[in-house]
């Protein structure tokens, strides 16, 4: 039986779409913020996010959602499994969030606005130090949420309750067993490319190419993976910003990118990996809009889908020997003399940079696994803020081999600590791992998947990713989603392999 009516899971109901509400409108206020917003209104931005997190925490927690939920639990047995899988995500929502005082939850939005302005002016002047008391304030805030979280969760450490609320039930102890086999695979991969003797020419990629031009080949990728922007119809925006990001939800799912004319390759995969994330968002089953079935899985997940747009098709050379011609007809004179499988290779060529979002397939889980690192770090007292540059730029050198100059290309290169988001980072390797394993399902669903993307076509893996991953929302956890698209428990395996058949012929080992 459904329950129908004015009945307490309809009103439930009712509560959730307010506060899904306020929080797309919170969403776009940060887009506001990243893309259009001059900068004397940062002061004046706080203040609003601060009063919208306040609201929507002050709704989620009013007591009538607690005999709402109480009562709903009451009538369980005769729900269907959305939902029960409602019940219990709203449930899980309103236990955390009622724990952690009005005071806090103001503090911290409207600390991490203004936060995130002096991470800005902090990496434009290189300087640490501009950033270090504000870092050291949103480190104590988000350490006094998780001091409170750990208990309602459940967690062993307060730094896997800041991980649980990206990655539900992932713990820092898991993630170091599957990190520590992921490395250990990279580390192999890295000896064997290293090796080979072969050195793809790395200049190809430096290329200048006008951002008026660039601009045209972002709209091109876009419409190659089936993310509109530019029709009367259209879902999606692409703006342009320091930190690429993507934010929205269902109808209204706006992307961001950078663009340098001597690095047109950042631009159009920072685009693929941002549509990737668009995509996911606007897949989720639109009945389910404002439930809480009607959001993404986890972080991870959503990570998985934009690695693998920009990463499994948009590096491909199937996808590349399909787009470089439509590219060079936009600016002939860029790509003159250029051959196809030489941009191939160095668009894939493994190279330690200092970079995370500059870095290539292989390393790039290095990166992460250093920013995992410093995070326990930060959370076990392990290490100061102030010595935070010093971590950072030792263990760059311990594991990419790479000398960081300044704090801008080392410590201060990532937004997300700006913002509070301690126990993100992990996602993106998780992401990678994820994405591998939805690889191999597919490749054995669709076994002509690379001929079709060669020929322009990329609806059949879309549909595909649609109907294994976008279509559940956040029926599943994290690991259940991945066991239920698969047949497996997470394995780093399928990653491996799949970088090794890659690299295998780009390097000829």
């Amino acid at each position: 039986m459904v329950a129908t009516g004015q009945g307490p899971y309809a009103i439930l109901m009712e509560r959730c779409k307010e506060i899904f509400v306020l929080g797309s409108s919170v969403s776009i206020l940060h887009w506001d913020m990243e893309t259009k917003m001059p900068p004397k209104g940062l002061g004046m931005r706080a203040e609003q996010l601060s009063a919208l997190e306040l609201l929507i925490h002050k709704k989620l927690t009013d007591p009538e959602i607690a005999r709402l939920l109480e009562a709903c639990e009451g009538e369980t047995s005769s729900y269907d499994a959305v939902q029960k899988r409602n019940v219990y995500l709203f449930r899980k929502s309103y236990d955390e969030s009622a724990r952690l005082p009005d005071a806090l939850v103001s503090e911290t939005a409207k600390h991490s606005t203004m936060c995130n302005g002096s991470w800005k002016k902090s990496k434009a002047a290189k300087d640490f130090k501009m950033f270090r008391n504000d870092l050291g304030r949103m480190i104590e805030l988000r350490e006094q949420a998780a001091e409170i979280l750990k208990d309602v969760k459940g967690s062993k450490t307060n730094y896997d309750a800041l991980l649980d609320q990206f990655e539900p039930k992932m713990t820092a102890e898991r993630i170091d067993e599957v990190f520590k086999e992921l490395r250990d695979g990279l580390i192999k991969l890295i000896d064997k490319v290293r090796s080979s003797g072969t050195v793809p020419d790395l200049s190809v990629l430096n290329q200048k190419v006008p951002i008026d031009v660039q601009r045209k080949i972002s709209t091109d990728a876009m419409s190659f993976i089936g993310y509109d922007t530019t029709s009367p119809e259209a879902g999606g925006r692409l703006d342009e910003t320091e930190h690429p990001f993507t934010t929205g939800s269902y109808d209204d799912v706006r992307i961001t990118t950078h663009y340098y004319e001597d690095r047109f390759f950042s631009s159009l995969f920072s685009v693929m990996h941002e549509g990737g994330h668009a995509l996911y968002d606007q897949g989720i089953p639109n009945e389910w809009m404002y439930q809480p079935v009607g959001t993404p899985c986890s972080y991870g997940i959503h990570e998985s889908q934009s690695r693998f747009v920009e990463n499994v098709v948009g590096r491909s050379p199937e996808f590349l020997n399909y787009a470089l011609p439509r590219f060079r007809k936009f600016s002939p004179k860029s790509f003159k003399g250029l051959k196809n499988k030489d941009i191939i290779a160095a668009a894939n060529a493994v190279n330690p940079s200092k970079i995370r979002v500059e870095a290539d397939e292989v390393t790039y889980a290095l990166h992460v696994i250093v920013r995992f690192e410093v995070e326990k770090d930060i959370f076990a007292h392990k290490v100061t803020v102030d010595e935070l540059p010093q971590l950072w730029n030792q263990k760059y050198s311990d594991y990419l081999d790479v000398k960081i100059e300044n704090d801008a290309e080392g410590v201060l290169q990532d937004t997300h600590w700006s913002g509070g988001a301690f126990g993100y980072f992990p996602s993106y390797a998780l992401g990678n791992i994820y994405s591998g394993m939805f690889l191999e399902k597919m490749q054995k669903d669709l076994p002509q998947w690379r001929k079709g993307v060669r020929n322009g076509e990329f609806a059949p893996v879309l549909q595909w990713l649609r109907t294994n991953v976008h279509s559940k929302g956040d029926m599943y956890d994290p690991a259940d989603l991945v066991r239920e698209v698969t047949g497996k428990d997470i394995t780093v395996a399928p990653f491996l392999k799949y970088l090794e058949r890659k690299m295998s012929k780009i390097y000829g080992f």
